[in-house]
């Protein structure tokens, strides 16, 4: 299965009186990089939530940010720290004796105060079984963004690869008419500059010529090139380096067959095969 690197996928959940939300994104990276992004309270699963990503992806820059937030408190939301309340009441009266009595707070005032409203806490098996939910659930988002980008960048490169192979057999059977002009002209030349022209040196010159700009070797090899490509789009595990690897094969092959062009027609066929090599490279590199 084909994967982009490049995703993104975000979730949330409620537990308890928090909602946790969680946010995922990809992009391309020679290798698997992990950043996390976590409050404090929520470290301790750090290494956990590392391995699950990694268990996942292969490559790719990936950052997963964490967060909560406490939900609106209900009537019965919270409960009072009568140890706090009680050493706050204890601090109340000697600042009152100090200030003869003219110290006075409201109900209000005293609720306000930190640490006297006692909030319930949250059973830390259950905000672990929880975040692990949902990273899981978000990661497995991430998982299918990048399987439906990686379907269309498949796409995109097997159409390229046939446009390719149209262009090699193109070439394949324009090779024996460029061979034909310039033996036509070299002899039309020589006989124009000669008045008793050695024909058979000429021969012997045409041959060495044909063998200078023989392209078959090149162009089986773009063949071979090319079907390995449509080859490797098939399979299921990472194969993003090993095309662009055949990228670089295609690219040589493309080099030389430019550098042995005779003529304007095959001069072009050498461009357009670099184009879309260039093409395909590009969408490569996003891929897993």
């Amino acid at each position: 299965m084909i994967r982009s690197m490049t995703a993104f996928a975000g979730n949330e959940i409620e537990l308890s009186d928090l909602t946790l939300s969680c946010e995922l994104r990809s992009v391309n990276h020679r290798y698997c990089d992990i950043s996390l992004r976590l409050p404090d309270r929520l470290r301790f699963v750090e290494a956990e939530l590392r391995t699950a990503i990694a268990a996942k992806i292969n490559r790719g820059k990936v950052e997963l940010s964490l967060s909560y937030k406490k939900q609106p408190k209900k009537a019965a939301g919270f409960s009072i720290n009568m140890d706090a309340l009680a050493t706050l009441f204890a601090a109340t009266n000697i600042i009152e004796e100090q200030m003869l009595g003219s110290l006075s707070f409201s109900a209000l005032d005293v609720l306000a105060f930190p640490g006297i409203q006692q909030e319930p806490d949250i059973d830390k098996d259950q905000l672990h079984l929880g975040i692990i939910t949902l990273v899981n659930q978000t990661l497995a988002q991430l998982l299918e963004a990048r399987e439906r980008e990686g379907a269309q960048l498949k796409l995109l490169i097997e159409e390229r690869c046939i446009k390719m192979l149209e262009f090699v057999v193109l070439a394949g059977k324009r090779m024996p008419e460029v061979l034909l002009l310039i033996r036509t002209k070299l002899k039309d030349r020589i006989t124009e500059l000669v008045a008793q022209p050695d024909f058979d040196r000429l021969e012997q010159e045409l041959v060495l010529l044909a063998q200078k700009l023989d392209i078959t070797e090149e162009l089986d090899r773009l063949e071979t090139h090319i079907t390995e490509v449509l080859r490797v789009l098939q399979q299921k595990d990472p194969v993003g380096r090993r095309l662009d690897f055949l990228m670089q094969e295609l690219n040589r092959e493309a080099n030389t067959l430019g550098s042995k062009s005779a003529d304007k027609e095959m001069t072009q066929i050498a461009i357009e095969l670099k184009v879309l090599i260039e093409q395909m490279r590009e969408q490569i590199q996003n891929i897993e």
